[in-house]
């Protein structure tokens, strides 16, 4: 997440103390990121030192004010037409914790893809009644800026929600095709056991998905 460049975004429609620019940076967002006054004037600090915004003045209650400058507008720019890197994706920790989870003693990683997708239905189930609540104020012809903004966020919320309670669809069905393509340890058939505990994550996986289906924007 951009709070520079956030912050300098905010800037450029005017002059702003710190505490009013966490207030419009989670008006906007809807609060998905909150800020805190401390990482605001923080990344204000950074930004004055490095010329892309300057104080200017008070207002009228005392609170200093910072204004963008010509660099900072050339910075917020530049962000704006170039898209975001991809190439080296931030830590995601629900993959790290997969990926560890993978053959660690006394961890069953289907219980641990399990007790994720419940969470992330239910995310996507919350943000799908957000949603639907936000959506009058943009259909009805008022459309306020931080009205589409966080309509805009939203989505991207219910979407990215959606993707991962499919990639937990795969990685449960992946290890379905693994283990049954796995070399046998022993003369031995599988037990009824081992077959029933298949045959669940099978069952799973599919009403995992079709929860995710019926939630889809």
């Amino acid at each position: 997440m951009s709070i520079r460049h956030g912050l300098l975004a905010l800037l450029e429609r005017g002059p702003r103390y710190g505490s009013q620019l966490r207030t419009e940076f989670e008006s906007r967002t809807g609060s998905t990121w909150p800020l805190n006054v401390g990482q605001v004037y923080t990344t204000l600090s950074r930004l004055e030192r490095d010329g892309m915004v300057v104080q200017d003045g008070e207002d009228e209650a005392g609170h200093p004010l910072y204004a963008i400058t010509d660099s900072g507008r050339a910075e917020l720019r530049s962000w704006f037409e170039n898209p975001v890197d991809r190439t080296s994706p931030a830590r995601d920790e629900l993959a790290i914790k997969l990926a560890m989870a993978v053959g660690a003693p006394g961890v069953d990683i289907r219980d641990v893809i399990q007790s994720q997708r419940r969470h992330t239905v239910k995310a996507m189930q919350d943000y799908t009644r957000l949603k639907a609540q936000a959506l009058p104020a943009v259909e009805n012809g008022v459309r306020e800026r931080d009205d589409i903004a966080w309509l805009l966020v939203l989505e991207q919320l219910i979407f990215q929600t959606e993707a991962e309670a499919r990639w937990l669809d795969h990685c449960e069905s992946r290890l379905i095709r693994l283990s049954s393509t796995a070399p046998a340890a022993g003369p031995e058939p599988a037990s009824p056991g081992a077959a029933a505990g298949a045959a669940g994550m099978r069952a799973r996986a599919g009403a995992g998905a079709e929860e995710a289906a019926r939630h889809r924007p």
